[in-house]
């Protein structure tokens, strides 16, 4: 936006650019519904020339302030111009956002009591705490070992049983990184 304001005054852009900043400051943002000035001083900004408000033209001096005024006014249509053009180029990207749910309804009334299964409980005695209250699995042993191939690599895996996972029990990982983390298994 300060390109398309900054281009149109050719090589004395930097003399206009207060005139572009004080603008933009007080241009209407759909965002925030109203101008950034007017957000964070809670009150409407005067023009710095004639005291007025902006869009108020009283003309009481040279035509410096007609001049001004007339800029103001001309950086103003083209920050809406291309205002205007960015919301057309968001908008014809944007889609509506659509949810697939896999349950057609959902109810409380759908919920049922949950019964504890005795064969999938875990003993406190199997669970191993640290000292700062974390959880750590451990290896129990290792059951077999496959090749996983690459394009040009062979990877070594080892199938793992661990103590006191619930639900799959046993993992494939690394050789290497299980080789140095638990050596006692590999004896």
């Amino acid at each position: 936006m300060l390109r398309t304001s900054a281009i149109e005054f050719g090589g004395s852009w930097d003399n206009h650019l207060p005139l572009i900043e004080f603008s933009y400051n007080n241009s209407y943002h759909s965002s925030i519904k109203v101008a950034p000035f007017e957000a964070l001083y809670s009150r409407k900004c005067r023009t710095p020339i004639c005291g007025t408000e902006v869009g108020d033209i009283q003309i009481s001096g040279p035509e410096i302030l007609q001049e001004t005024t007339d800029k103001i006014i001309q950086i103003k249509q083209r920050l809406k111009a291309a205002q205007d053009r960015q919301k057309s180029y968001a908008d014809k990207r944007r889609r509506p956002l659509e949810f697939q749910d896999i349950h057609n309804m959902f109810h409380v009334s759908y919920l049922r009591k949950c019964l504890a299964d005795p064969d999938q409980a875990i003993s406190l005695e199997d669970i191993h705490v640290n000292d700062k209250l974390h959880f750590t699995e451990q290896p129990v042993r290792i059951l077999g070992t496959q090749d996983r191939k690459l394009r040009k690599k062979t990877i070594p895996m080892v199938l793992v049983q661990w103590q006191g996972r619930k639900g799959a029990d046993k993992t494939w990982e690394l050789t290497e990184q299980k080789k140095t983390k638990y050596p006692h298994l590999f004896d």
